[in-house]
C-alpha cells in the first residue's frame, strides 16, 4: 500500500494529528485486506524532518533514488483474543518470530493481560523461573534453559520517564535476549532499531462500573491485541501468517 500525500493545516500542527492518521490508515489497510503486508511512502531527501517523522512512525529506508528516499514499514495486526489461555497462545506464536536483540513493548491497562502475555512468551522460549510482574523490582532477568535468549522483563510503570529506564542499563543486556517491557510505550521504543509494540486492550476496560467479576468472569472479558511491528526488522514477514 502507497501513502500518497496527507496534510495537517497549520493550526492543528503539534497536536499528534498526523501520527493518528498513519495509524489509522495503516489499521485500515490491514483490516480490510490482509494480503497487504506493508506500507510505503516516498520523501524528499532535502527535507530530513520529514524523513525524521517517516522513521518515527515505524516506517525505514528502503531505496534511495535522488532526490527521493523510499521508506516501508510492515503493516500492524489486531486479533481478538479471548481468553487467558488464548493470550498465552498468541505469545508462543509470537516466540516463534522474536530472537535475541528484540524489544517487545507492551501497553494496556491494570488488568489487560500484559503479565499473562509475558508468562506465555517465557514458557515458549524456555526461560527458567515463574514470571510474574516485576512492579516492585523493575527488572528481571530469566535466564534460557534451552540454549536460547534469555528474557528480560521490566515494568515501567513506575518508571519517570525514559531517562529513568536508561538507568536501568538495559543496553548492556538486550543484544542477547528478548527484552519485554510492561507499560513502555512512549519509553521503551529506542530501545531496539525494530521494536515490536504489542497493544492489549480490554473489551469493558479497566473501572468499568459494569465489571463485575461475579458477574463477567476472566474468560468472559475478551481482548483485543494488537501487534505493531516498527522498523526494517520485520519487513518481509507476514505477521498474519506467522500469528493466526
Amino acid at each position: 500500500m502507497h501513502l500518497r500525500r496527507f496534510g495537517v493545516t497549520p493550526a492543528a500542527r503539534g497536536r499528534g494529528l498526523a501520527e493518528a492518521l498513519v495509524a489509522h490508515a495503516l489499521r485500515t489497510a490491514r483490516d480490510l485486506d490482509r494480503r497487504v503486508e506493508r506500507a510505503v511512502v516516498v520523501a524528499r531527501e532535502e527535507l530530513p524532518h520529514t524523513v525524521r517523522f517517516w522513521r518515527r512512525q515505524g516506517f525505514a529506508p528502503v531505496d534511495h533514488r535522488s532526490p527521493y528516499v523510499e521508506l516501508a514499514r510492515a503493516l500492524p495486526l489486531r486479533l481478538e483474543v479471548p481468553t487467558a489461555d488464548d493470550m498465552r497462545d498468541l505469545a508462543r506464536r509470537v516466540a516463534g518470530i522474536v530472537r535475541a536483540g528484540d524489544v517487545l513493548v507492551l501497553s494496556g491497562d491494570l488488568g489487560a493481560g500484559k503479565t499473562t502475555f509475558t508468562q506465555g512468551l517465557g514458557a515458549a522460549l524456555g526461560v527458567r523461573g515463574e514470571v510474574t510482574s516485576p512492579t516492585f523490582v523493575i527488572a528481571r532477568v530469566h535466564p534460557t534453559t534451552v540454549g536460547g535468549p534469555d528474557l528480560i522483563h521490566v515494568d515501567a510503570y513506575r518508571l519517570g520517564g525514559s531517562a529513568e529506564l536508561d538507568d536501568l542499563d538495559l543496553d548492556t543486556d538486550v543484544d542477547h535476549a528478548v527484552t519485554v517491557v510492561e507499560w513502555g510505550e512512549g519509553l521503551a521504543e529506542d530501545l531496539a532499531d525494530s521494536p515490536l509494540v504489542v497493544r492489549i486492550r480490554r473489551a469493558r476496560g479497566a473501572g468499568d462500573p459494569t465489571d463485575d467479576p461475579a458477574e463477567h468472569p476472566a474468560d468472559d472479558d475478551p481482548r483485543t491485541v494488537e501487534i505493531d511491528p516498527l522498523g526494517s526488522r520485520w519487513l518481509g514477514l507476514d505477521l498474519a501468517a506467522a500469528l493466526t
